[in-house]
């Protein structure tokens, strides 16, 4: 089964509404937003982090034109040494490679041992969008969705200030 089969599957097994964008290949948020112009939705970037000696994993969503200070982030989630995991850790952890990280990428995670955090400012946003584990296609879905989501996956999630 596809990567984005899976996503999909999840969502309506949830009840979740969605929208979806089918586009060409974009392996960066710039090329995704040319074909997603013109519709609602705040665009997001899926960072995946682990600490030094990869004891603790975080999957962490912002506005795509958010800075993410690593450091502060490190000091709010109490762990030290935090950094861009590997992609030999990506492979491992949400089976996806460099470029498709997405909070969706949850759904590969059996350990469900990533902390996923979602930046408080995305909660003025209604829409948030996110790749469907697949660089093909983007999903447009509530910000509430996106914790029902993560919730169900059985993944803890943290709405912090970032």
């Amino acid at each position: 089964m596809k990567e984005s089969e899976k996503v999909f599957n999840k969502l309506k097994e949830l009840n979740i509404d969605y929208d979806v964008v089918n586009h060409p290949q974009a392996l960066s948020m710039e090329d995704a937003d040319k074909y997603i112009e013109g519709k609602d939705g705040a665009r997001t970037k899926t960072l995946f982090l682990s600490t030094k000696k990869s004891e603790k994993f975080y999957l962490i969503a912002l506005d795509e034109n958010k800075r993410l200070d690593i450091k502060k982030t490190s000091e709010l989630l109490g762990v030290k040494n935090l950094r861009f995991a590997s992609e030999k850790q990506l492979i491992e952890k949400i089976s996806l490679p460099i470029g498709m990280v997405s909070i969706f990428g949850i759904l590969n995670n059996e350990e469900k041992d990533i902390t996923v955090v979602l930046d408080e400012d995305m909660l003025v946003e209604s829409v948030l969008t996110f790749c469907a584990n697949d660089c093909t296609k983007t999903v447009f879905i509530e910000f509430d969705d996106v914790c029902k989501f993560v919730l169900n996956a059985g993944n803890e999630l943290l709405i912090e200030k970032l």
